[in-house]
Parts: structure tokens; sequence; C-alpha cells
């Protein structure tokens, strides 16, 4: 029988694959509207906007030095899945544009709409025993110790970036990122409690 307080690895890998499955149509919704968000998509949205480097490497780039202080703080297994996330999301993010593309999308419906991905998506590998790696880590470290939700302590780094993308970015498209950012963050402080599932 499945012991009901762990996950087969058939579970994990269908929970990580359609999480990263979505976050990778966010990603393409994020870049096709220009769009910032918060954590480490947010910060390589910034860099390749403003260096014209390709997202999905930069994403890559900055999520892997993370894995380490994960491995050491949360243990191997939560590393390797969080690089099998990270690198299969960068590669299917560098993908999908030649799969699924966009002509329109209302900004007003976009931003709710990415914030939404992200947060199913999030939620799907987080409750696999994974993530997708960068600054996230350390918030997740935060509220296992502390109780503080990770949605809360995403939703305060996230005003930093945003700040910053005030630099190279209209107002306007950071005010709809920003939708985005918490559209993200309070689905996250409302679903990621450990006392409402069985984590791995």
């Amino acid at each position: 029988m499945t012991d009901p307080k762990q996950h087969s690895w058939i579970e994990d890998a269908q929970g990580m694959a359609f999480g990263i499955g979505l976050a990778a149509v966010g990603m393409q919704i994020l870049t096709f509207m220009g769009f910032v968000a918060g954590q480490t998509p947010g910060v390589a949205a910034l860099i390749s906007y403003a260096a014209g480097w390709p997202f999905p490497y930069v994403y890559f780039a900055i999520s892997v030095p993370f894995l380490g202080f994960g491995w050491k703080r949360m243990g191997r297994a939560f590393a390797i899945k969080t690089f099998i996330c990270v690198a299969s999301l960068s590669l299917l993010t560098a993908l999908l544009p030649s799969w699924l593309s966009f002509q329109h999308i209302a900004p007003g419906f976009a931003a709710p709409l990415f914030g939404a991905l992200f947060g199913f998506a999030a939620l799907a590998v987080v409750r696999h025993g994974g993530s997708f790696g960068g600054i996230s880590i350390l918030w997740l470290m935060l509220q296992d110790k502390t109780g503080f939700q990770a949605g809360y302590a995403q939703l305060i780094s996230d005003a930093l970036i945003f700040a910053a993308a005030l630099l190279i970015l209209d107002p306007q498209t950071v005010g709809w990122s920003f939708l985005g950012a918490v559209t993200f963050n309070l689905f996250l402080a409302v679903n990621h409690r450990r006392d409402r599932y069985i984590a791995t």
C-alpha cells in the first residue's frame, strides 16, 4: 500500500511536470507583455530586458547558485528536485515560443493570469518537494522555521525588485506587473500551508 504521508515518485513526477508546464506558459506571457515579476524571474527579466540576453538562460544562471544553499539547509532531495525544475523550466521556456505565440493580451487580463499561473505552478512543485529555485528557497526556509508565510516574505522583496524596475520600464508596465506579483503572492499566502496538505 502507498504510505499516506509520502508521495510516490510517479506522483512527484506528474506534479512537478504540471507545475513546470504552467510556469513556462506564465513566463511566455510575462516576456510577451514585457512585464517583470517578483523573485528570481523578476531579476532575470530585468537583466534580460536591460542587456538583451535570452530570458531562459539568465533565469537558469541566476537560479543555479542557490542550489548549494538549498542542498545544505533543506536536503539533497529538495536540491535535486529543484535543479530538475529549474533546468526543465529553462529549457521549456526557451522552446515554448516555437510552439505557442500570442497576438494580443489585454494587460489587465495578462497580469493576474501570469500571477495565477505562477501561483499554481509554484504550489505544485513545492507540494512535491521542490521549487523553482533562487530567492524563493530563502522564503520557504523562513516559513518552515518561523511560520511566517512565504507569500508575504516574497511580497516584501518584490517591492524592492519593482522599485528597481522603474529605472528601466515605464510606470504603467511596472504597475500591471505588480498586479501579477500580488496575485501570485496572495495565492501562495492563502494556499501554501502545511496543515492543508500532505507533504513529502
